[in-house]
């Protein structure tokens, strides 16, 4: 009898069970839908903290990024983790410094993939959360190992690090080799043609910017006079793949409509997408019907252009019912510069604009300008609209993500602050080493310590104070945000507290010798 209770009993409970609530999801398998939003970076190249209205620009309109900025969380301290593109790239997937990969610099179109093809990174990590991850534009994060033949399948790219499909320019649009690349393939490649690419000699009979200025229609300034494809002189040498080189003016139109298709195809499975626009990156191409709209000439007009393709793709997923559960993050890989390689009259024409801001400083620097940067997070009926002074950076994504999504928080330089991303915690972190090209810095709290570098305090051909010195500089930003006032003599004690840190975390000693001649 009783074993005949105890039965029926069981029997009522698997009953009950079943029409019940559902038992916890299990932590080695994916979230609910309902947990798992759509997750969109856009990321644009060479964007000032000062380009962009919600940031202060009044010459320039951005409705769409305004927009962002206004319905989510903007930040005012939010960094690139570099100020340069590749490296901030580099950090913006791994979540890693890229000051600890000595190959994470600036790249040309022919080096080998510098992510590590074991190691996590931010697509990676969500695939093995159920979702379907994509990436849609500029790579410059290397292909393949070393004398890569473009004329068949390029391997290892973004597809090994996590991307389940990738369609990409593979350096920057200034490089060749000029075409797009589809899941390691050169689109529209024509066998009988093939590629080829040095970045060291000029391939016999090939005109070349320097030799030929009579075949270019956009005039360089420096670095940028090899071969010319679209009358547009490049870094490197290339041969061949007429049929498959880009339209520059059509590039930002090209990339919309891939990152639009991608979205489409969504059906139920959660996606990543990495949308890397290419602009206000030289050579600047706007398409014709954004030529003047600016009034800046083409770096302006081509601000212009990536808005209203950022409008029309949030417009994309709007239509497809999918922005009510997408998590967008707007951001930039580095501060802005002018004059980066050619005459296209941005210094002559800028006029009030100030595409730094408040700050000091710009592409290549340490001061602020060459990091901090637009960082907006946005994800209608969950972000509380908003505006942060937590100290954030890329870095952050990567364990910020995998907290979201419930997966194990990877070992990396980022630090989880996913309420802090959310808009439900104003919680930064408290430090952050920057970095511009190999020197760095430490901006703790309020704080911002940069060590004597030698070299040029300003690079002329870009005319962008870079930060060097030879002595410490050591900057309050809440009540210097210009950094004009070097407080390293009159607060000592600060200074070292900072430079032992910035020790700490480099892995570099001081003695005390050495501590005390900052005194």
């Amino acid at each position: 009898m009783k074993r005949s209770v105890l039965l029926l009993a069981g029997l009522l409970a698997l009953f009950l069970g079943s029409c019940g609530p559902a038992p916890e999801t299990d932590p080695d398998t994916p979230n609910a839908a309902a947990d798992r939003p759509n997750i969109v970076f856009i990321y644009l190249d060479d964007l000032g903290y000062g380009d962009v209205g919600a940031y202060g620009a009044t010459a320039l309109a951005t409705p769409n990024m305004d927009a962002l900025a206004e319905g989510g969380r903007r930040f005012t301290n939010g960094y690139a983790s570099s100020a340069t593109c590749t490296p901030s790239r580099y950090a913006l997937l791994t979540g890693v410094y890229p000051w600890r990969n000595q190959d994470a610099k600036i790249l040309p179109g022919t080096a080998p993939l510098i992510i590590d093809t074991a190691r996590m990174t931010v697509p990676r990590m969500l695939r093995q959360r159920g979702y379907h991850t994509a990436v849609v534009g500029k790579w410059h994060l290397g292909l393949g190992r070393g004398n890569v033949d473009w004329n068949g399948p390029v391997s290892p790219g973004p597809n090994e690090v996590g991307f389940d499909h990738s369609y990409i320019l593979a350096a920057t649009q200034d490089r060749v080799p000029t075409v797009y690349l589809e899941n390691g393939h050169v689109v529209g490649l024509d066998p009988n043609d093939p590629i080829e690419v040095s970045y060291s000699e000029n391939f016999p009979g090939e005109p070349t910017g320097k030799d030929n200025p009579e075949l270019t229609t956009m005039k360089w300034h420096h670095g940028h006079n090899n071969s010319i494809v679209n009358g547009i002189p490049r870094i490197g040498f290339m041969k061949g793949g007429a049929a498959a080189r880009w339209s520059d003016v059509d590039m930002a139109d090209h990339f919309l409509a891939e990152a639009q298709a991608y979205v489409r195809e969504r059906d139920d499975e959660p996606f990543f997408l990495y949308y890397a626009l290419q602009q206000p990156h030289v050579p600047r191409t706007p398409h014709p019907r954004f030529v003047g709209k600016s009034g800046m000439g083409p770096r302006g007009d081509a601000i212009v252009e990536a808005d209203w393709a950022i409008g029309e793709f949030v417009k994309t997923l709007k239509e497809e019912g999918l922005l009510e559960n997408t998590l967008i993050v707007l951001s930039s890989d580095n501060g802005p510069v002018l004059n980066d390689g050619y005459y296209d009259q941005a210094v002559e024409l800028v006029g009030d604009h100030q595409p730094a801001g408040p700050l000091r400083g710009g592409k290549y620097s340490l001061y602020e300008a060459g990091t901090r940067v637009p960082f907006i997070t946005y994800w209608p009926g969950r972000i509380e609209p908003g505006v942060s002074d937590a100290l954030v950076s890329q870095l952050d994504l990567l364990p910020s993500l995998a907290s979201l999504v419930g997966a194990a928080t990877p070992s990396v330089d980022g630090q989880d602050l996913l309420p802090t991303f959310l808009g439900e915690s104003d919680r930064g972190r408290e430090q952050l080493v920057l970095e511009a090209t190999s020197r760095t810095a430490l901006r703790s709290g309020e704080w911002l310590m940069i060590p004597p570098y030698s070299g040029p305090p300003v690079q002329r051909q870009v005319n962008i104070e870079l930060g060097n010195a030879p002595d410490y500089q050591l900057y309050n930003l809440t009540e210097d945000i210009g950094q004009q006032n070097n407080l390293a003599a009159t607060h000592p004690e600060k200074l070292k507290e900072l430079v032992r840190d910035f020790a700490k975390i480099r892995g570099v000693e001081y003695s005390e010798t050495e501590l005390l001649k900052l005194e």
